[in-house]
């Protein structure tokens, strides 16, 4: 069964707390969502407000291969006819071949929010669909507070959907606009309008503020709504959307429904493009997409995978464009360093004295405060500098860091003076930055670009500190983690001190060693 996937992250998704979208964003939001598949993009209202009137302009030149453009708005006002409401005529503006109207589906919203009769609500509903289909348009009605409706006033709930059906929707979408709605509950009310409505598309629209989003979206489609909406990152209004990136490997994968046209090995790409233009974090523990999905740190997890995928993965990472990660720590073992080892010096075995080193070393550094299951890069350096397989690209010579307060220049609060030798050569630069951190990256990027200067493509992402022993307050050991990035791939590298500048210093060398020896590695 063919089940269409409408994403709103333009829309609801915009509603979320911290997102402001760009014309520019939205734009390529379109390109990521189209690239991977679904079935309607929600564009939003091209009536609110000036940016949307110019995002739908730009988004009608974008050749579409899978996905259609729809424009949203309400049922008219009720002081204005349908055909004099400048947002209904917006709609027809946005030039969009589809429109998702909402109207009020809860008898409370009509009597208490708009202030009308149910009767006048009634007609709000007819009149609009009524008009669209009279302009040629697909309208995908979304009967707005449907659930919190149905266990109200069942009776004019489905009322509603009738009069939608009788003026023409072509998709009766029901929405769980407050989140608040139990699987079971949707799950019934779903299949009574499915056997009320035999012939028109059910949907479902489902909102996260019980945390059961993703859950009530699939027991819609088994009571027969074959339209389901959401985000694909699941942001949106409060507690945000149904996360379709949950949603449509569930039904996929594991119900053997067709969602997209496509496999679905661009999907972990796609969220993370989305997360981006979003700004942002992509959780680790997203299911699916998230960094730690088919990450393994226990030793009898990796033995176990090592050896047969499934016995602690429900899928194939490949299957969802994600990748499989073990884990290094104190609870890892030799099966888990050979897991680690099988890419970077797969002659050892389990047996092998050096593989002995590395668990011995590993131990030592993780006891020390080191944390290597989020720092890979630094863990692929450790391992071949302790196999003798790592040279030094630079060697530190001195290097000193100043702030101040008042800031002497802008937002510039620090200075950093460093020397570095490269061959035999000394090199000596400065720098001022927002930070001793940021200065000092800053001089040493400005020092090695002289020998190497593909680092000028290098830029950090993320930087995080955790105080490791926080009793002894500000003389604390902390743990820097940096993550860094050279436009088409990242990594994170870790660095450990009493001094968080030296930290840091540790964690920013490792991170240009480890892309320096990656590119000399791929030219040989």
């Amino acid at each position: 069964m063919k089940i269409e996937i409408f994403d709103s992250t333009l829309r609801d998704g915009a509603q979320s707390e911290g997102i402001s979208f760009s014309v520019s964003d939205k734009l390529n939001i379109v390109k990521t969502l189209d690239e991977f598949g679904v079935a309607y993009i929600e564009a939003g209202n091209p009536g609110s407000n000036p940016k949307d009137i110019e995002f739908f302009q730009e988004a009608s030149k974008i050749k579409l291969k899978n996905a259609k453009l729809c424009a949203f708005g309400s049922t008219h006002r009720k002081n204005l006819a349908v055909d004099e409401d400048p947002n209904v005529l917006s709609l027809l503006e946005a030039g969009t071949d589809s429109v998702a109207i909402f109207g009020k589906a809860w008898d409370l919203h009509a009597l208490k929010i708009l202030n009308i009769t149910l009767e006048e609500n009634l007609k709000l509903v007819g009149n609009t669909i009524a008009f669209f289909k009279e302009h040629g348009k697909e309208v995908i009605f979304d009967a707005e507070h449907y659930f919190d409706g149905w266990k109200d006033n069942p009776q004019y709930s489905m009322e509603v959907l009738k009069v939608a059906a009788q003026a023409g929707a072509d998709v009766l979408c029901l929405c769980d606009t407050n989140g608040g709605t139990s699987p079971t509950e949707v799950y019934k009310a779903t299949k009574e309008a499915f056997d009320a409505f035999p012939s028109i598309r059910i949907g479902t629209h489902c909102h996260n503020d019980n945390g059961c989003a993703v859950a009530s979206s699939m027991m819609a489609v088994e009571a027969g709504a074959t339209h389901v909406q959401g985000t694909f990152t699941g942001i949106g209004e409060r507690c945000g959307n149904a996360d379709l990136s949950i949603v449509v490997p569930n039904l996929q994968l594991k119900q053997g429904y067709d969602c997209v046209p496509n496999d679905l090995s661009g999907l972990t790409e796609a969220v993370v493009k989305l997360s981006e233009i979003s700004n942002m974090p992509l959780p680790n523990n997203k299911p699916y997409t998230g960094a730690s999905a088919f990450a393994h740190k226990g030793g009898m997890h990796i033995d176990g995978v090592s050896k047969l995928s499934r016995s602690f993965e429900h899928i194939k990472p490949s299957a969802v464009g994600n990748t499989r990660r073990f884990l290094m720590s104190e609870v890892s073992g030799r099966t888990t360093v050979l897991a680690k080892l099988a890419a970077l010096a797969p002659e050892y075995d389990k047996d092998s004295p050096e593989t002995a080193k590395i668990v011995a070393r590993l131990k030592q550094l993780e006891h020390e405060g080191y944390q290597f299951e989020s720092a890979d890069a630094s863990f692929e350096l450790m391992v071949l500098s302790t196999i003798g397989r790592f040279k030094p690209h630079f060697r530190l010579c001195m290097y000193r860091t100043s702030g101040e307060y008042p800031f002497p220049s802008g937002d510039k609060s620090a200075s950093a003076m460093l020397s570095i030798e490269v061959g035999g050569k000394v090199e000596t630069a400065a720098a001022m930055g927002n930070g001793p951190v940021n200065a000092l990256d800053k001089a040493l990027r400005k020092a090695l670009s002289v020998f190497y200067p593909e680092l000028d493509k290098i830029h950090l992402t993320d930087y995080k500190v955790r105080v490791l022993t926080a009793e002894q307050a500000s003389a604390a050991k902390v743990r820097v983690l940096i993550e860094s990035t050279d436009g088409s791939q990242s990594w994170t590298t870790v660095g450990v001190s009493t001094d968080i500048i030296a930290a840091s210093w540790q964690a920013l060398v490792d991170s240009i060693e480890y892309i320096l020896n990656k590119k000399e590695e791929d030219a040989s």
